[in-house]
Order: C-alpha cells, then structure tokens, then sequence
C-alpha cells in the first residue's frame, strides 16, 4: 500500500484548522477515501472534534496545569516539549490504521508548531515522503493588504522551518463579499496586485518598510496561490484535494479529477 498523504493543518489563532480538518474528513469519507485524523492539542475544547489518535490520550492541559502550578500559557508550553516526548506512542498508534490520508490538526496556539524546537521533532517522527503543511489565511486578516503580508511572512516561516511542501488555504471565504474574495485571490496570483494594495494601505513610512519585507519574502517563499475554502458551507474541499494531489503525486488522482460540485 502507498504511504499514506500526511496534511498538518496550521495557521494563527481561530482561522479554523478543527473546522476544516472535519470538513475535509468528511468530504474525503464521501469520495471513498481512508482518512485518519489525529489532534494534536492538548488543550483543545473542540467538543464535536472526536479524532481517531488524540494526543489528550497522553497529555492533557488541565492535568500539566495542575502539576506543574503553571498557568495556561506556561502549561502550553511545558505540554509541547511533553508531546514531543510521547510522539512515538502516537506515531505507533498511527501504524495501526490503514489510510491513504492522515489529517492533523495542530495546536491552536500557531506558535507553539511554529517555533517550538520540539514540533519540528514531532513532525520529522510523523512525517513520510508524502507530507505537506496546509497554512489557514483566516479573512479576518486577509481581508486587508497589510494583513495578508503579514501572513504570507508567517506562512514563509513555517515553510523556511520545517522544510516541507506548503499549501496555502483561505479559510471562511464564505464571511467574504464576492469582490472581497476576488481581491484576495488576486493578491495570492499576482504580487504586484498585492504590492500596490499596501501602497495604497500605509503610510509612507510603512510603505517602505513593507517593501522591504515583501522583497525577502518573494526570495524566502515564492509566491503561491491561495485555495479558498469554506468548512460552514463544504465549499472548495474538490478543489483542496486537487491540490494536495498536485503535491504528492504531481497530478490529482484520475477518479476523482472529474469536477465535483461541492454546492448543495
């Protein structure tokens, strides 16, 4: 059997990563498709999230709290490095499935994946030659130029960190106008949309500053485009898997190429 596809879902805080994960389970479920999803937060609440490896199983935020004396943002720490520490038992508990695609969702503290020593360590355990990191564009940033740079600067991070494929998703596109939408997208296709929209944005003291951080992002990242998505009205889970497919395998799988009408 091939490897399995393994898909980590991050990005800042409420972008929707437990949102899209379930949604894209679902669609995967409906195409026929093994899926096997794992949870990574210790400290998630996400009560009608019910993964099949869950990390809780191992360390949970209440209990590290309660023993170490630390409050919630030192117990998240402490849990990361615990994570790390129990990955295999999680990585074992994976060899027991038989999938063709493994969803994690991260912890939603983003810089917890991001720049904890110990996630790169936990992603090097789970991660085959068939890996990508998704990145959620949550509109609420996205919507204005100055936002959107500052989250392509921080999808560049994680892939300069963890060297791995990366794919970049705007989520809850569906809280977006159609014209709202459309000047998204076209600052993902066109980087000179993009650099005349935070002109128009900032001040001139900012302009410049930004110039200078768009002009080490192109060289760091190239410039991708984004895949809208939306987990409240299943919208654009066909095309995700496409592109993910692209990635792994340099086309989609020919079953499933056909247009699939996600509307209903």
């Amino acid at each position: 059997m091939e490897e399995p596809g393994t898909i980590y879902f991050t990005g800042t805080a409420g972008a929707g990563k437990t949102s899209l994960v379930q949604a894209f389970q679902g669609w995967l479920d409906t195409q026929s498709i093994d899926v096997v999803t794992v949870n990574l937060d210790p400290g998630s609440e996400a009560g009608s999230f019910e993964p099949d490896v869950d990390i809780r199983d191992w360390v949970r935020l209440p209990q590290v709290m309660q023993e170490y004396g630390l409050g919630p943002n030192g117990a998240q720490v402490a849990a990361a490095d615990m994570i790390a520490l129990k990955i295999f038992e999680v990585k074992q508990s994976l060899d027991g499935y038989r999938a063709q695609y493994i969803l994690v969702d991260t912890p939603g503290q983003f810089e917890l994946f991001a720049f904890r020593e110990s996630s790169k360590a936990i992603v090097d355990a789970l991660s085959g030659d068939r890996s990508l990191i998704a990145f959620l564009f949550d509109p609420a940033l996205a919507r204005k130029a100055s936002g959107f740079v500052s989250l392509r600067m921080l999808s560049a991070t994680v892939e300069f960190r963890f060297r791995l494929p990366m794919l970049n998703l705007l989520t809850k596109s569906d809280v977006l106008t159609p014209g709202q939408l459309e000047e998204i997208l076209s600052w993902g296709d066109n980087p000179m949309t993009l650099y005349e929209a935070v002109g128009q944005e900032l001040p001139t003291p900012d302009v410049q500053l930004s110039t200078e951080l768009f002009r080490a992002m192109e060289t760091m990242a190239p410039q991708t485009a984004l895949v809208p998505t939306s987990a409240t009205e299943q919208k654009g889970l066909n095309v995700l898997y496409e592109a993910v497919e692209r990635i792994f395998s340099g086309g989609a799988d020919e079953e499933t190429t056909e247009p699939i009408d996600d509307s209903e």
